[in-house]
């Protein structure tokens, strides 16, 4: 908690570059005009390191001529929020509220508001786009160059990624949608009305799952009789196995353990059966050994030749031996390189590697040797372009082609939001994706899970 903060400190101390948008509102403050002092909304919010707690505070107000104001109908948590969670990212504040993925409907919009209607249900853009720069105008909407002005990424990255919802002041300090109502900037470009056929359930996770899921297959490039490694079966893997699916893969590999295993088996298409393959990393060695390892397992799985390609879906802070571990925890590297080199070792030569996975910032150990000598493709899939994607998607959830609600495992309350976090990082209770109620819900769509509640 303490680096987070500091982190915080010494950018605004140093300041941000020049801002085109109004930035670092990550929780509404009345007496900056940001927020309504007599109306309170739920949130949850930021407390340090493995504490998040639901509490009262104050609405948000329209702050800019292009904002909305919106009624949140459905939230959810993501992997990369457990990044956060641990205290892994940097520029965190005491009170920051959470969360990148939501939809809802409009209550109120500014004056210079065209596109977006009052009543009207709509899903939101994890990231935050201007729609007129160099990248926007590209459908490359995550790299945006308006709406993060923060310096220390800049330094740290040679260049800024677009503002992300409830992320950090590291992506601008904008308070995220895990609460009861939300500020939406630049509302005509992030914003996406949802049919009267699509339910919440089905439509919120085009606001960041679907598209990042899409984008690591289309960015690494998965083509027709490939064999993919995914490593990490999270909702982000899940998708990335179906996504897959689409585009021939013949054989799909998933490195991870149970219950997650258990559940991608549980929810696989029948017609592609034969296709899954199911790896527990846990049941294997690592490091120098003659002992079964994944990498190992993976070039018996492809003909002792290693798969096509390999995507990242977990993260960089996943310590599995006590070198990274410690180098992690006295700040010698911010993330580990073990996953990295399983993928890069276990390809097969002239293959493909794709990060979807968060990684922060350095790594140690990185197998760059075996990169050069094989010719392995390392590929960086960035945070995802959500507006190329996600009409397209939607409209392949119309056609009935594609179910998100295969990911959801629960059901739960915005209140429960602390206990959520916990139990989503300890992965209790097989939790796999959740879709967070509130107040303002819609009903429970037919065959998506019954309300589960923490006491």
């Amino acid at each position: 908690m303490a680096t987070a903060q500091l982190a915080y400190g010494v950018e605004k101390i140093v300041g941000n570059g020049p801002e085109q948008i109004k930035q670092d509102v990550s929780a509404y403050d009345p007496s900056k005009g940001t927020g309504d002092a007599s109306e309170l909304m739920k949130a949850l919010v930021w407390e340090g390191a493995k504490k998040v707690q639901v509490v009262e505070v104050p609405k948000p107000k329209i702050v800019e001529p292009t904002d909305v104001i919106l009624k949140v109908t459905g939230s959810t948590i993501c992997g990369s929020d457990l990044h956060l969670y641990h205290g892994a990212v940097m520029q965190m504040n005491k009170g920051d509220i959470l969360g990148h993925e939501f939809c809802g409907i409009v209550e109120q919009v500014g004056p210079a508001v065209q596109k977006v209607k009052p009543g009207k249900r709509y899903v939101v853009s994890f990231q935050i786009a201007c729609g007129n720069c160099f990248f926007c105008k590209n459908k490359l909407s995550s790299q945006c160059e308006v709406t993060n002005s923060n310096s220390q990424m800049k330094a740290m990255y040679g260049g800024r990624t677009a503002g992300i919802f409830g992320y950090s002041h590291l992506t601008g300090g904008f308070a995220g949608g895990q609460a009861e109502y939300v500020r939406v900037p630049l509302a005509d470009a992030n914003m996406l009305e949802i049919p009267d056929d699509v339910p919440d359930e089905k439509a919120l996770y085009l606001s960041d799952v679907l598209p990042t899921s899409y984008n690591g297959v289309k960015d690494t490039a998965v083509y027709p009789g490939d064999a993919l490694a995914i490593f990490g079966g999270g909702p982000i893997g899940q998708m990335v196995g179906i996504f897959a699916l689409w585009e021939g893969a013949s054989k799909v590999i998933y490195v991870d353990t149970e219950p997650r295993l258990s559940f991608i088996k549980s929810r696989w298409p029948a017609e592609h059966a034969d296709k899954l393959h199911l790896v527990d990393f846990k049941q294997l060695s690592s490091g120098f050994t003659k002992n079964e390892t994944v990498v190992s397992k993976l070039k018996e799985l492809t003909g002792n030749r290693g798969p096509d390609v390999a995507i990242d879906c977990a993260a960089g802070e996943y310590a599995k031996g006590w070198l990274h571990w410690l180098e992690m925890q006295i700040g010698a590297e911010t993330d580990t390189s073990e996953i990295i080199n399983e993928m890069v070792e276990g390809v097969r030569n002239y293959g493909r590697v794709g990060l979807t996975g968060v990684y922060v910032g350095y790594t140690n150990h990185f197998n760059v040797g075996s990169l050069m000598q094989r010719g392995i493709r390392l590929i960086g899939n960035g945070q995802a372009p959500v507006h190329k994607y996600w009409e397209d998607l939607l409209q392949k959830i119309r056609e009935g082609t594609l179910d998100p609600t295969i990911m959801i495992s629960h059901r739960v309350r915005l209140d429960d939001m602390d206990k959520v976090y916990h139990k989503f990082d300890a992965k209790e209770d097989a939790m796999q994706k959740v879709f967070v109620e509130t107040k303002f819900s819609l009903p429970r769509a037919p065959g998506t899970p019954e309300l589960t509640t923490y006491e």
